[in-house]
């Protein structure tokens, strides 16, 4: 979406990226709200659990079809040049990828706090019944897709430096204040006042995630580049992230996991500092 998309617009379409992948998590937990409501506890933990691996199975096989009814992106000449695609081209472009490590590892791990995690903290330690957190984590998913490219236009003005700086300097100030809130909120519309909060500040990353990266490497290693660098600090820090916070819990140490988000934060706004100003990135 954003080698296609015209120019001065590509932040508010690169958005939509997100916008499938936040639709994708409301469509899971609607499946798992459907199923609270519908099946005993009992039929849900003997094989009800089992219903939305096989929904996802099948997606999957659709998704696989669509993407091999996909034209090439790239142009021919650019993928017939020597590095692209390879290790020695993404070595030149070194810098670049350690950016995006950067940056990567703080968004993914943001997101995956205030989405995925979010629903087990309200229940664990704020004590909330599973429907309730359910219904909370339903409504802040489909109003933080919405904005997706609202913030992706935003950033079209402004510039992907200046979200990103946004992201980061917010993130640091407030992961604390709004993760120690909701330790002890008990009405749902405060907490889901507080998500909505942490997930706006979240959004000056996911909406621009995809052209940020993607305006960072040159054509013949932006595949490569985007693609590794994504996959590494999402699986360290993203996908981590839940098995990290509850590990703490377990131990005591609950909040020292604010302080990891927190400092992840940091890194995200240096590492932005280095960006190019708008209109000085790499065209697509």
């Amino acid at each position: 979406m954003s080698e296609v998309a015209v120019e001065g617009r590509k932040g508010f379409y690169a958005s939509f990226q997100y916008v499938t992948l936040i639709g994708g998590q409301l469509l899971a937990l609607l499946v798992v709200v459907v199923l609270q409501h519908t099946m005993e506890d009992a039929a849900l933990r003997e094989w009800g659990w089992r219903i939305p691996f096989a929904l996802g199975a099948v997606l999957a096989v659709v998704a696989l079809w669509l993407r091999r009814q996909l034209d090439e992106t790239s142009q021919q000449e650019t993928r017939a040049l020597k590095e692209a695609g390879s290790l020695k081209g993404l070595w030149r472009n070194r810098r670049a990828f350690i950016m995006v490590l950067g940056f990567t590892a703080a968004g993914s791990l943001c997101f995956y706090t205030f989405t995925t995690y979010m629903q087990k903290y309200l229940v664990n330690t704020a004590g909330m019944h599973a429907n309730v957190a359910s219904g909370i984590m339903t409504a802040a998913l489909f109003v933080f897709m919405l904005i997706q490219p609202l913030i992706g236009a935003l950033s079209d003005k402004i510039g992907r430096r200046t979200s990103m700086l946004c992201f980061g300097s917010l993130a640091a100030i407030f992961t604390v204040p709004i993760l120690s809130a909701l330790q002890n909120v008990s009405s749902p519309y405060a907490a889901f006042g507080l998500v909505m909060c942490a997930l706006l500040i979240v959004s000056f990353y996911t909406s621009i995630s995809g052209i940020l990266k993607a305006e960072m490497f040159p054509a013949q290693v932006r595949a490569l580049g985007v693609g590794l660098s994504y996959a590494v600090a999402n699986a360290i820090f993203g996908g981590s992230a839940e098995y990290v916070a509850l590990s703490l819990k377990s131990i005591g140490m609950e909040t020292a996991f604010f302080w990891y988000v927190t400092l992840m934060a940091v890194v995200a706004f240096l590492v932005s500092l280095m960006l190019h100003r708008k209109g000085k990135g790499m065209r697509l």
